[in-house]
């Protein structure tokens, strides 16, 4: 799965693909892999401890989990970190509503090269679906 998500962005089908979230023990055994993997293909990853939660996967799949981010540009890390940060700080000025909720998981769709109209469909669910298949 790692090899197909690494391909993907590798060709610019996407501009940033997630890792399965992973325990932190598991990411012992596909750690190294998923860098292979990468310097194979000729793009970069980085180890994202703590995703950007949105309405676009539920909170419960990444809980305790790491996944791996994988990207060609800087500036895709660069948006995607930005985009955290501007999440956490509308949720510490109590400005976190249903307008920035949906925005920031617009944001966070286009970044992962989804289509406005699935990133829509996830969206207004009223419960958000995981994009991957949970990994225990």
């Amino acid at each position: 799965m790692i090899n197909c998500f690494v391909e993907m962005v590798a060709c610019g089908v996407k501009k940033m693909a997630i890792s399965p979230p992973v325990s932190p023990k598991d990411y012992e055994l596909v750690g190294g892999a998923s860098d292979k993997i990468v310097e194979g293909f000729g793009i970069k990853s980085y180890l994202e401890k703590s995703l950007l939660i949105t309405d676009l996967q539920p909170a419960e799949f990444t809980a305790g989990k790491w996944a791996i981010l994988y990207y060609e540009k800087d500036d895709v890390l660069n948006s995607y970190l930005a985009l955290k940060k501007r999440k956490q700080e509308l949720e510490q000025s109590d400005q976190y509503d249903e307008k920035a909720r949906k925005e920031i998981s617009r944001e966070f769709g286009r970044l992962l090269s989804y289509p406005d109209e699935k990133i829509e469909e996830k969206i207004s669910r009223d419960s958000p679906t995981a994009p991957f298949m949970l990994i225990e």
